[in-house]
């Protein structure tokens, strides 16, 4: 399968931080490809360079066939993009919104009044095209704007987050429908995320943080690679049993918080014997199949939701400085 998106030694460096740092990776055509990691790895950033928003400090990036440098304008015309935040007009209608970027993208008047059409089908919206945008839910503004960015018939939707700040309900009817597009459309869609189960409905993924990709694959086959089921234990005098346990089992150990993880290819038959020998300092114990959750902990010893609390409160810090 061809690439539709290659990307090599990719970097952009603001005043403050490296934001992305000389990354590598590629799309297929008619993938659903997934950009995974926490507020702060560099995602959107990426995203924002591919779609010509942002210039790279260093690097190349062909999208279509096009370089983002040297033909903005035709990559531009490939692509669609829903941002995280709304760029939704709220004091106009669903088809006014659709009827203003038509426009935009040079929509032929009668061709784009049958693609309003046909996205609104899309996006189960056809019944609320003459409505105010204002009124909408938060998942009917993000299926508008999907159907925004499928107007001028791009070749790869670029969907940055976008189920952030819905409910779980309207998060999996988001899901639905992307998946349901995936297969009706040629279209290859981008996407990033910072929830792990919305990353398993991705062909592959790229896991990035500190603005580098430190793993990319399928989601089953990153799982896989763990090698195992997942143990975790709380126990009496965590730092002396860690070190027991890696002499004992010749395992690596992960800590988290209160817990010890590690892995072992026969779980179900290990735990009698974990039991047996660390009985007296055992407080609990479970064991579980991989997940993308215990991939991500591997990688970086620490979980996303942690990434994710730490860029609230840094948020928080500013607001506050700046007197909000």
């Amino acid at each position: 399968m061809e690439n539709i998106i290659e990307v090599s030694g990719l970097r952009k460096k603001f005043p403050e931080v490296i934001a992305v740092k000389d990354i590598n990776f590629n799309v297929k055509k008619g993938e659903l490809f997934g950009f995974l990691g926490p507020n702060g790895a560099g995602k959107s950033t990426t995203i924002q360079m591919l779609c010509t928003l942002l210039k790279p400090s260093a690097g190349k990036a062909i999208v279509n066939g096009y370089n983002t440098l040297d033909n903005p304008g035709k990559v531009r015309k490939s692509i669609g993009l829903v941002f995280q935040e709304s760029t939704l007009d709220e004091n106009l209608t669903a088809y006014e919104n659709l009827k203003y970027h038509a426009n935009f993208y040079g929509v032929e008047k009668q061709k784009a009044k049958k693609r309003i059409t046909e996205v609104l089908e899309m996006v189960q919206l056809t019944e609320r095209k003459n409505s105010i945008v204002e009124n909408f839910s938060g998942g009917m503004k993000r299926r508008l704007e999907i159907a925004r960015g499928l107007l001028h018939y791009p070749k790869i939707l670029f969907l940055d987050e976008p189920t952030i700040g819905l409910d779980p309900q309207t998060r999996n009817k988001i899901w639905d429908f992307i998946q349901n597009l995936k297969k009706e459309e040629d279209i290859t869609i981008f996407l990033t995320t910072h929830y792990m189960d919305e990353a398993e409905y991705c062909d592959r993924i790229a896991i990035m943080d500190h603005g580098e990709i430190i793993a990319s694959d399928s989601p089953e086959q990153l799982k896989a690679n763990l090698g195992g089921d997942i143990i975790k234990t709380k126990v009496e005098n965590k730092d002396e049993v860690k070190k027991e346990i890696e002499n004992k089992y010749n395992v690596e150990v992960q800590e988290y918080k209160e817990y010890l993880t590690f892995e072992h290819n026969n779980g179900e038959e290990f735990i009698p014997v974990f039991v047996k020998d660390f009985k007296e300092q055992i407080k609990s114990i479970t064991m579980q199949q991989p997940t993308l959750d215990d991939v991500f902990l591997n990688l970086t010893g620490r979980e996303i939701r942690d990434e994710e609390a730490s860029a609230t409160d840094k948020m928080k810090n500013k607001m506050k400085k700046r007197g909000h």
